[in-house]
């Protein structure tokens, strides 16, 4: 049998979530190594740095996924690894930038760290169950639909956390988002700021970025929320009901989880294989960019020295990257309401001519 068909609405609410999890993501992402950096990290160990947080989040995804796939608990099948995620990855944006009150207990430069891993794992522990929340609730002619709506809230949520520290400073000016070319219409400033101190003495975190993260803290939560009150999943009996070949409804957990991963990566179809490849090189220069666009514009745009955080044209720097990450997250956003167009007429399957 298949599954009913959910109103639009209903898609939106189910993917609600995402725009929380994607703002508290683009704020790590835009403003980690300005933080790291503060607390005295150099430039050169700035991939380390974040290199624990993928490591450990390649550990946690397959875990989570196994365990939210084969359990049912009573508040349903995903929303405890929504509702776990989130508070983990709430708990992380406050503590990161304040981490120089812990400072008597360790180097503020290790509890950042510490943060910085905390808040990769939690996102992850949020974010992969509500993708299959997706095939979960969904019928197969929805899902381009579903995955569309995702992409567009994650744009959203991406663009609101990227630019949330310039928008709690001193705003975004146009010519920061149209360079040269609505400034006349639209006047110098795009978006004015709260008025938040955008610097900070030695070794601390400006007053917006601080404020940028509670806030950030704070839609998360309310946005996994939304998702949760407003989303019923299927019981076991449904699931079974409308299975498919694309269905996991078995709910017995096997003795050794980590063979049962192994033998799934063995079993990966053919397309889970492409869309590793496309993913690993899409993830590889996505970090490059994470990791090092704001001590190269602080160096090569402002002329900075390599890990001079105390002059003012380094927190002008950081803010900079915020906005220019808001922009091309915003371009993704508004592409993704074309997804679901272009599926339609090319099928959501990769055309052969494009396969590897």
């Amino acid at each position: 049998m298949k599954k009913p068909l959910l109103s639009k609405a209903a898609i939106w609410n189910m993917s609600v979530g995402f725009l929380g999890i994607q703002a508290g993501f683009a704020l790590q992402n835009a403003n980690a190594s300005r933080i790291l950096q503060i607390f005295g990290a150099d430039t050169h160990h700035l991939g380390w740095f974040w290199l624990v947080a993928p490591i450990t989040g390649m550990i946690v995804q397959p875990i989570v996924g196994y365990y939210s796939d084969k359990t049912w608990t009573p508040m349903g099948r995903r929303k405890p690894y929504f509702l776990a995620g989130a508070i983990l990855a709430s708990i992380g944006l406050m503590l990161m930038p304040n981490a120089g009150i812990f400072v008597s207990i360790l180097p503020a430069l290790w509890v950042g760290a510490g943060m910085l891993m905390i808040m990769d794992v939690s996102f992850n522990i949020s974010m992969e169950p509500f993708r299959a929340l997706v095939a979960d609730k969904l019928e197969t002619t929805q899902r381009t639909a579903g995955y569309a709506i995702q992409t567009v809230l994650i744009g959203l949520g991406a663009v609101v956390g990227s630019w949330l520290p310039s928008l709690l400073g001193d705003g975004i000016k146009t010519v920061d988002v149209f360079p040269g070319v609505l400034e006349n219409i639209l006047g110098s400033q795009l978006l004015p700021g709260l008025g938040l101190e955008t610097q900070a003495t030695h070794n601390m975190v400006p007053q917006n970025v601080i404020w940028a993260f509670f806030t950030g803290a704070i839609l998360l939560l309310f946005a996994i929320l939304w998702t949760i009150i407003s989303t019923k999943e299927y019981s076991p009996e449904e699931v079974k009901s409308y299975h498919d070949h694309t269905d996991n409804v078995e709910y017995s957990l096997d003795k050794n989880v980590f063979s049962s991963i192994v033998t799934d990566l063995k079993n990966m179809p053919e397309t889970m294989k492409q869309l590793g490849l496309v993913q690993f090189c899409s993830w590889f220069a996505l970090f490059g960019m994470w990791v090092y666009s704001t001590p190269a514009i602080a160096e090569h745009i402002y002329g900075l020295a390599p890990n001079d955080t105390t002059s003012p044209e380094f927190q002008v720097a950081g803010n900079k990257v915020g906005v220019l990450f808001g922009i091309y997250n915003l371009v993704s956003a508004i592409y993704a309401f074309a997804l679901p167009f272009i599926a339609g007429k090319l099928g959501r399957n990769t055309p052969t001519e494009f396969r590897f």
